[in-house]
């Protein structure tokens, strides 16, 4: 499925097979999930996306071939390719661990074609293996989805009482770890939407709401997974002297004014970026150890359309993954 430009819809598309490069891998795609940042750039949020564009980063597959240089994989190897695709290896955030940062990176399904397809190359160093336990459809939200939950979640440090804004893909995996872990969850939801408030409840929050209220104690931390800046201050109200408020996404709507009490006390605004290597290498055995249960909706490739649309609108519980081959 093509994108040729920002705010139309994906074609479907007969093209020809890529092979693998040096240091890369070919991978046969089973499932794509279909995250909330591909809606930003199919939408024009994002700039300056590759043209025409294959979407998708969140993709499970098998390795059919691999290129020259490449030996921490073999075919038939089950591998989940994220978002992070490439990076310059030299800089100094790569060279300090903080690869996310670097200003050369390239993102797979933004610059990179991605999963939304039968095949796709892969730098093999931006790789990981499937852990067992899961299949291809079930493991796909976990290549971003719970990669950026999991960064969001280390960036609360220590914070027992946690608030998660937008109870979406990533909010339904790292309410898992939260839970493991034995912390407190609050959960704030489009207001109105009683049924992700039954599936936040589900999944141990004690306490699930509209977006717009306060909960019933002050947090520790609070998690910010909806694309809506005006969830900033209303945050900020909603957790302790001390506490952090952390934005997960890679877009966000304008952050509103907001008087300099709501921030005082040494509170903490701090976004998260991307994702590292060693986060994959961490959270996906922490994944299957837990084990943590994804919650699927299922669609055909040539539904990518509709799948989208169903994002969009916040018909999707749990996350939307294209079942491929």
């Amino acid at each position: 499925m093509l994108l040729d430009a920002p705010r139309r819809p994906l074609r479907e598309a007969e093209i020809e097979r890529p092979d693998p490069g040096r240091g890369q891998v070919l991978i046969r795609v089973r499932a794509c999930a279909v995250c909330r940042t591909d809606l930003h750039i199919a939408d024009g949020e994002l700039p300056d996306p590759k043209l025409p564009l294959i979407l998708g980063h969140e993709i499970a597959g098998t390795i059919d071939a691999l290129g020259p240089e490449v030996s921490r994989f073999r075919a038939g190897d089950r591998v989940g390719v994220p978002w992070l695709g490439w990076t310059c290896g030299r800089c100094e955030y790569c060279a300090n661990g903080r690869e996310n940062l670097c200003g050369e990176a390239r993102f797979t399904g933004y610059q990179i074609d991605g999963g939304y397809a039968a095949h796709t190359v892969a730098d093999a160093r931006f790789v990981f293996p499937i852990p067992d336990g899961y299949d291809e459809l079930h493991a796909a939200p976990l290549l971003c989805a719970g990669l950026i939950g999991y960064r969001s979640l280390a960036a609360c440090g220590d914070a027992e009482k946690i608030g998660i804004y937008g109870f979406g893909a990533a909010a339904h995996l790292i309410a898992q770890v939260i839970r493991h872990r034995g912390r407190r969850l609050f959960a704030f939801t489009r207001p109105g939407d009683t049924a992700a408030q039954v599936f936040a409840g589900e999944l141990g929050a004690e306490w699930a709401g509209d977006s717009d209220r306060a909960p019933p104690e002050l947090l520790d931390a609070a998690i910010i997974l909806a694309p809506v800046g005006a969830l900033i201050p209303i945050a900020l109200r909603a957790v302790r002297r001390g506490g952090t408020v952390v934005c997960g996404g890679i877009h966000m709507s304008d952050i509103p004014s907001f008087p300099y009490r709501d921030l005082w006390g040494e509170r903490t605004i701090r976004s998260v970026a991307n994702l590292t290597r060693a986060d994959g290498e961490t959270f996906l055995p922490l994944a299957a150890e837990i084990p943590i249960e994804t919650h699927v909706q299922e669609y055909a490739l040539e539904d990518a359309n509709r799948a989208l649309s169903d994002l969009r609108a916040g018909r999707v519980e749990g996350a939307a993954v294209l079942a491929i081959g």
